[in-house]
């Protein structure tokens, strides 16, 4: 499995393009703006892109899906709870006032344990609530790679302060979600707030100050 990583919007979300080395076969990991340089490397590196997915539904880790499905004309996967939650117009009240459009709808309502499979490799979604309440991240158990969204970043964790948050259990399924995959588990985050872009869980136990409470 070949991961590409692409720092993109405002926000500076992390936005990787997974693929199978052998088919060519990928997705798109949250894609934080209209930006075209994704399009690029997608075309660059002639991936066959099966879909757009978000770890959640944060308008800054979705805006640029309905660009990239008007280009590529691909399914939106959002875990089912994101996407009831940030269709609802009171809910999604407190982004637009911060100029983001509306959401776009999922096309694939994900849940725990579905497997969205391209070429020869598969990522598994775990459901993570508590930075929101579809929160989830993508695991290939085989890479022991993890995509961790807005839930675990290297040195830290997402807020849970925004609309849906609930800061005790997303330390919760940080707790019984990540901290018990093998500790060599690679972790991809949404952003790259900490000492360097990429950690594993291992790492994350011994260094990160917030995991603390709950090892």
């Amino acid at each position: 499995m070949k991961i590409e990583r692409l720092i993109v919007g405002s926000f500076e979300v992390c936005c990787y393009i997974v693929y199978c080395e052998d088919t060519k076969e990928g997705v798109i990991i949250d894609p934080g703006a209209e930006d075209p340089r994704i399009l690029e490397l997608i075309k660059t590196l002639d991936i066959k892109v099966k879909a757009i997915l978000g770890t959640h539904g944060h308008p800054d880790h979705v805006v640029g899906v309905s660009f990239l499905k008007e280009a590529l004309n691909v399914p939106f996967g959002l875990h089912e709870e994101d996407d009831r939650f940030f269709q609802d117009k009171n809910n999604f009240s407190f982004f637009r006032s911060w100029g983001f459009p509306e959401n776009p709808k999922a096309d694939l309502r994900l849940k725990e344990g579905d497997e969205i499979v391209f070429g020869k490799e598969k990522i598994k979604v775990i459901h993570t609530p508590g930075h929101s309440p579809g929160s989830i991240c993508f695991y290939n158990p085989k890479e022991q790679v993890l995509f961790t969204g807005d839930t675990l970043f290297v040195e830290g964790v997402g807020r849970a302060d925004l609309p849906g948050g609930n800061f005790f259990q997303m330390m919760e399924s940080i707790k019984k979600k990540i901290l018990t995959l093998p500790e060599e588990t690679s972790i991809f985050p949404g952003h790259d707030y900490g000492s360097k872009p990429v950690s594993t869980i291992g790492e994350e136990k011994i260094n990160n100050p917030f995991l603390e409470e709950i090892l």
